[in-house]
């Protein structure tokens, strides 16, 4: 039985004001809305007298004082780094210098395929190329601190480093933007990939946790059938396209037109893109004809 998707845009940013999310959580949303950020990015302080920092967020002096206000009294030993886009990663060097903590990641950012002949990434310019984590942590690998614990779930789609964090015992996951309770997130090809992203799902959906903390918006309080509703969501978008192609769409803007027809046009770009990664998979899985490979300016057939 499909599940419905249902979002979830109830949410107060609070912004510069620690809100405790859940006893051993608290967040701090920095004050970067857009289309692509929702209200702005979530960081996230996990612990109580030695603490850990989750996606510290964009390089923005108010959010790095309102942070470091949030710390004070309180000694930081890591900083993990969901991915590498500037709205998560980039106070990690402040933060770092500030507090010598080490910056913990699934590693550096890269494309999750190489690019074309030609190509240019769409997305270069909001991808943190310069941020190497201390600590590469494995799929699976926990690090310890003062009473926490936070295990690595590599979640590649929306980036190819995408890693979502555990914090064991708690049945919390910090989910970044893979999984958000306000909307689905990009998969924006050659930064994501589709065939990556529905399969971490598939991964989260052998998880039992009890609560997503995402990168943007407000928890997700029913994770399992959220993530059923967000794979339906992604297969009805699939389908979209393979109908779109059936009745004699070739290019990619003429069914962005029709399958995002109430989406906000600030947007359509990100959509096409997301179609391209829907492409991109079809062609991989023998369904759809394209010249060369899979590109934002092709013609696409059935086979």
């Amino acid at each position: 039985m499909a599940e419905d998707l249902t979002f979830d845009l109830q949410f107060s940013p609070d912004y510069c004001t620690p809100v405790q999310v859940t006893e051993h959580v608290q967040r701090l949303t920095a004050n970067n809305p857009s289309p692509f950020t929702f209200h702005g990015t979530n960081t996230y302080i996990v612990g109580r007298s030695a603490v850990a920092v989750v996606d510290p967020g964009p390089e923005d002096d108010q959010h790095f004082e309102a942070l470091m206000a949030a710390l004070q009294g309180r000694e930081v030993s890591h900083i993990f780094v969901s991915h590498t886009h500037r709205d998560h990663s980039p106070l990690a060097r402040r933060l770092k210098e500030a507090t010598g903590a080490l910056t913990v990641a699934e590693g550096p950012h890269r494309p999750s395929r190489p690019l074309h002949a030609g190509e240019a990434n769409p997305f270069a310019e909001s991808s943190d190329t310069g941020f190497v984590p201390d600590i590469a942590l494995a799929d699976g690998e926990t690090l310890e601190g003062n009473g926490w614990a936070i295990s690595a779930v590599h979640t590649p789609g929306h980036t190819a480093n995408h890693c979502a964090f555990a914090l064991e015992g708690t049945g919390v996951l910090f989910s970044a933007d893979h999984v958000m309770a306000w909307a689905t997130t990009i998969v924006a090809p050659p930064d994501g990939s589709m065939a990556d992203f529905m399969e971490s799902i598939g991964k989260l959906l052998l998880r039992e946790d009890r609560i997503f903390l995402p990168g943007h918006g407000g928890p997700v309080r029913e994770p399992a059938a959220f993530l059923r509703g967000l794979r339906t969501h992604r297969r009805m978008r699939e389908r979209a396209v393979l109908e779109r192609i059936r009745v004699g769409d070739r290019l990619i803007p003429d069914m962005v037109k029709v399958i995002y027809a109430n989406t906000d046009p600030r947007l359509h770009g990100a959509a096409a893109l997301s179609v391209l990664a829907h492409l991109e998979d079809l062609v991989e899985k023998g369904l759809v004809l394209t010249e060369g490979p899979p590109s934002l300016a092709g013609a696409y057939w059935l086979t």
